[in-house]
């Protein structure tokens, strides 16, 4: 989306957020003990400088509320606050490293449950935060999110007893218009014309607590609000007196260890809320995009830098005003910049008219947007999901409501990764790509997914959908999956919502297995896929004559292709190997032959996690074809049903070195001969010098030239594979595995000039 198209619904957004992080700014900062310009400062760092370098379209920066705790204790501890800006300094140039490092991926990690249960314990912490502000009890700062109140003594709950002692009908009276202004916009107004969708609800209830302080002030003295129920900018009684209020690190603290201990710290605590906030923000985007994570840490890191040089609080991105801003109908980044524009110019000329704004008018706002973030509509949703989802969620919420965010993520994530382990979640979990070109020069990519994926996966699945080009046929497989987590479910679906707009088709390969029943599933596993999961505590099943039969010679490449990768990732699967022996006494089915060499680092059942009875393993030093070996494959292919010969070299082949040098040596020297035909072929380098076992490159290229050799002579030399390769019965390729690796790259079909 073009930033200035959309100025029309990003400005009115921008002016919303901008009136919820005014009083936000300054409660952080009042909670953290420190100055209430630093917290001011933040926002608009986090608006204008943050906004501009991060890549998140909807997510709006600002002083950081989780940690109000650290900030005060810091402060204290370090004696002064110009020592605390030294350690806000450190931290983004700690975080600025963790984007270059590429750390965001961490943000991936987190599964949809906790990120909803985040979500919807914030929408219910608002409500609760802000129900004393609508009756005129303004204790408690505005921002914090702790349960602990920043005294100490108070708690959430506890406030909303005492309040009761203190209730101002004034306050209450403007509350409840204000609230039910929101009300009449949201269900009536703003589906009768468009001016009522251009002009946002909160600005007219802004608008209105402005004018009920005005209008009380002088014809109504006795119900004017008092200003502590005001917002309470700091007012500069001259130019040089606003500027006066920027604070200066003392760098003289750099030799204080605490300090940099703060600084790290900060670092990790502010670098994980932003992550979560970023998984939360993409949740609730519409448009379903994705914002670059290492991007962000840089970009919150610029800012942290920038905010501690100049007297700012820590920066993160923010979860209440970034849903407010989507709440709103931001559409891109320009509604964060342009609302900490709007922070500075008031702050810096206008800070009287921010004073006029009824603290209990903004809490109308927020009940609001706490309301969309915890409808019972969500744990409706989260509840029919399974208990897998469930208690993870409402885990999540117990947990942040009644003590933090940070724990109580930690408490939601624990019970996630109990669900996970008790599921036995050890299998493969990938996602694997081709790519093709089609006729019309259409990019074709073929994604097929692994048997097991859980939200570990969604990292990877999102960067590859993200990748996609514009106008792509786009083919998902989901034939071999047993399982795929609703995390992932989600992503495809917000795939598939976003396709249309890049032109992008989609064909479903097996969708609709996985909508069946338990039992049925696992049926369909069991006769269409081989060495499948046929129950969720069950290892891999034994090859059988019905699983092979079932198969092609593309999906028994898959299948191998899929080993691999568990192989590499050392993710084996899990197998009863006595029982396949049990299994397979009375026949075998293996559904691949694989020629390989004698090398102990090349074991085809170990490099493609194969299990006993699945595949057919011929070796010999440097992978070359005779009379005896095509005898075998054969044998393999049309008397026990493989569908797929491979011929496997691999790098650093002895083999291959010894007929690069002509080695003569006994019964060597015949064998080596064999391999030597691939040593002519391979015309570069055409220096004697440069064509030795020394050279590793050449040594590849011949390695490589053979296993093509090999293939020719299987094709040329036996009928037999002949035609069932031309009928289509079998296929024939060859590979490469990396000794140092461990992965096996597939081969071209025809041989590349050298």
């Amino acid at each position: 989306m073009k930033v200035l198209e959309n100025l029309k619904t990003d400005l009115p957004a921008s002016i919303v957020v901008f009136f919820v992080a005014v009083p936000l700014c300054l409660g952080i900062a009042l909670a953290s003990g420190a100055p209430l310009f630093s917290g001011l400062v933040a926002g608009i760092i986090g608006g204008i400088v943050v906004g501009a370098i991060s890549g998140s379209p909807l997510g709006v920066s600002g002083p950081a509320a989780g940690l109000t705790i650290i900030v005060f204790q810091a402060i204290d501890d370090l004696d002064t606050f110009e020592a605390f800006l030294v350690a806000v300094v450190l931290a983004g140039v700690f975080q600025v490293a963790l984007g270059v490092a590429r750390a965001g991926v961490l943000g991936y990690f987190f599964p949809n449950s906790v990120i909803k249960g985040m979500l919807s314990a914030i929408g219910i912490i608002i409500i609760l935060k802000q129900i004393p502000h609508a009756f005129g009890y303004d204790k408690d700062p505005e921002g914090e999110l702790q349960f602990v109140q920043p005294d100490g003594e108070s708690t959430t709950l506890s406030s909303l007893s005492e309040m009761w002692e203190s209730v101002d009908p004034r306050a209450t009276l403007v509350a409840f218009v204000c609230l039910g202004i929101l009300i009449l916009w949201e269900t009536v107004l703003s589906k009768r014309g468009k001016v009522f969708k251009l002009i946002q609800g909160p600005l007219v209830v802004v608008a209105f607590g402005i004018l009920y302080q005005l209008i009380t002030r002088s014809a109504a003295p006795d119900w004017a609000l008092a200003q502590s129920h005001l917002v309470s900018v700091p007012v500069a009684e001259s130019l040089s007196g606003f500027f006066e209020q920027f604070r200066t690190p003392d760098w003289s603290a750099l030799a204080k260890g605490g300090v940099w201990i703060t600084g790290v710290t900060i670092a990790i605590v502010a670098s994980l809320e932003t992550l979560l906030c970023v998984e939360a923000t993409d949740k609730l985007d519409p448009w379903k995009r994705v914002t670059p994570t290492n991007r962000e840490l840089f970009a919150q890191g610029t800012g942290n830098m920038l905010s501690g040089l100049v007297g700012g609080l820590p920066v993160t991105q923010v979860i209440v005003r970034s849903s407010a801003n989507i709440q709103s109908g931001a559409k891109t980044k320009l509604s964060a910049i342009l609302h900490g524009m709007f922070l500075l110019l008031f702050v810096a000329a206008l800070p009287a008219v921010l004073n006029l704004i009824p603290l209990a008018a903004l809490a109308a706002i927020l009940f609001v947007v706490g309301y969309k973030l915890a409808k019972p509509s969500i744990f409706k949703a989260m509840f029919s999901q399974g208990r897998s989802q469930f208690i993870p969620f409402l885990a999540t919420i117990l947990g942040i409501v009644f003590t933090d965010l940070l724990v109580g993520i930690l408490i939601g994530l624990g019970v996630a990764v109990a669900f996970l382990l008790y599921r036995s979640y050890q299998n493969s979990h990938f996602l694997h790509i081709e790519e093709t070109v089609e006729e019309d020069n259409r990019p074709h990519i073929e994604l097929t997914m692994a048997e097991e994926v859980s939200f570990l996966n969604k990292g990877a699945i999102l960067k590859e959908l993200t990748a996609i080009p514009h106008g792509a046929h786009v083919t998902i497989d989901m034939r071999g999956s047993y399982s795929i987590d609703r995390d992932v479910r989600e992503i495809l679906d917000d795939f598939k919502q976003s396709a249309e707009n890049r032109s992008i088709q989609i064909d479903w390969i097996g969708a609709d297995l996985l909508s069946h029943n338990a039992k049925s599933r696992r049926e369909v596993r069991h006769q269409r896929i081989p060495g499948k999961i046929t129950n969720g505590d069950e290892p891999l099943a034994t090859q059988n004559k019905h699983t092979q039969a079932s198969l092609t010679p593309k999906l028994a490449l898959q299948m191998l292709k899929v080993g691999n990768e568990r192989f590499q990732k050392n993710l084996k699967a899990d197998r009863n190997l006595l029982k396949q022996v049990n299994e397979t006494r009375s026949g075998q089915w293996p559904f691949a032959v694989v020629l390989s060499c004698i090398d102990s680092r090349t074991s085809a059942e170990l490099i493609f996690d194969q299990g006993l009875g699945d595949i057919f393993s011929v070796r010999i030093a440097g992978n070359f074809i005779n009379e005896d070996i095509l005898g075998s494959m054969e044998f393999a292919c049309k008397v026990a049903g493989s569908k797929l010969v491979v011929v496997l070299g691999h790098s650093h082949c002895g083999a291959v070195k010894g007929a690069v040098d002509n080695v003569q040596m006994g019964n060597l020297t015949t064998m080596l001969s064999k391999v030597r035909q691939a040593v002519e072929l391979v015309e570069s380098p055409r220096s004697p010098s440069e064509r030795t076992s020394a050279n590793a490159r050449f040594v590849q290229d011949v390695a490589t030239q053979n296993v093509y050799l090999s293939i020719d002579a299987i094709r040329s030399k036996s009928d037999i594979l002949r035609e069932m390769h031309d009928a289509g019965e079998i296929d024939v390729v060859g590979a490469m595995y990396d000794v140092e690796s461990g992965a096996v790259k597939f081969l071209e079909v025809e041989a590349p000039v050298r």
